[in-house]
Formats: structure tokens, C-alpha cells, sequence
């Protein structure tokens, strides 16, 4: 690459470098990380199966690797009880509901401009093609 001389990323090259949130889209907005903190944002701790539920749509082994992968980066914590049959739940970490303000934020945002990206991407679609 063009003045890349020691294999280390530059400024033009390195995409945090190029927009500091980069980390911060990686890490909440990955495709089931919102959906997942969103729901234990809302109902409070959970059992895998009533998230599972309330989510709809994910798999049993997706959601099993977001779950870690969130408990990894401190937005869930996971609570093993031992018990017969053992119970384990999920909830909403501190570090988690600081997102809260930001999640908010997206909800204002899609509430006053989804329907331009709709109509935006209908003219897109309906327009001759280039």
C-alpha cells in the first residue's frame, strides 16, 4: 500500500482513525447486539428462552453468541443459579444503560425521518436506471 511502510495502519488507511465512533458501531449496532439490549433495556432480567421469545427471529446459537460476546464487553451480565433444573438469566449491565440516552436519541431520529429514507429509496427504485 502507498505509504504503508511498517504494516501499521495510518490515518487514511485506519477506518477508527477516519470516524471515532467506528468502535462504537462495532460494538452496539452489530446485527442482534440493539435488538438484545434493547429488550433487556425494556422487560428487565431474563431467562434465555424469554429473550429468545421476545427477539423473535434469532437462533438459539446466535443468541448464545451474542449474549457472551456482550457479556465479554460488559453490556450483560449473566447470572448462573444452581438449582435443579439450573436457572441461569441475563439482564442489562450499568455499563449497558448508559446507552439508554443514545438509544433514545435513534428512536427520535426514526420517528421523524424513516419515512423520507422510505420515500428516498421508493424515487431510488422507481427512477430510470443510470
Amino acid at each position: 500500500m502507498a505509504g504503508d511502510t511498517d504494516g501499521v495502519a495510518g490515518p487514511e488507511t485506519d477506518p477508527e482513525a477516519a470516524c471515532p465512533t467506528s468502535a462504537v458501531v462495532d460494538i452496539v449496532f452489530s446485527r442482534w447486539t440493539t435488538p438484545i439490549l434493547w429488550t433487556l433495556h425494556t422487560h428487565g432480567r431474563q431467562r434465555f428462552v424469554q429473550l429468545e421469545r421476545r427477539i423473535g427471529t434469532i437462533t438459539p446459537k446466535v443468541l448464545t453468541q451474542r449474549l457472551r460476546q456482550l457479556e465479554r464487553d460488559g453490556m450483560v451480565v449473566r447470572t448462573y443459579h444452581p438449582e435443579v433444573p439450573p436457572r441461569v438469566e441475563y439482564e442489562i449491565s450499568e455499563l449497558g444503560r448508559s446507552l439508554a440516552p443514545l438509544f433514545a436519541h435513534l428512536v427520535e431520529w426514526a420517528d421523524g425521518h424513516l419515512d423520507k429514507v422510505e420515500q428516498a429509496r421508493h424515487d431510488y427504485d422507481s427512477a430510470p436506471p443510470r
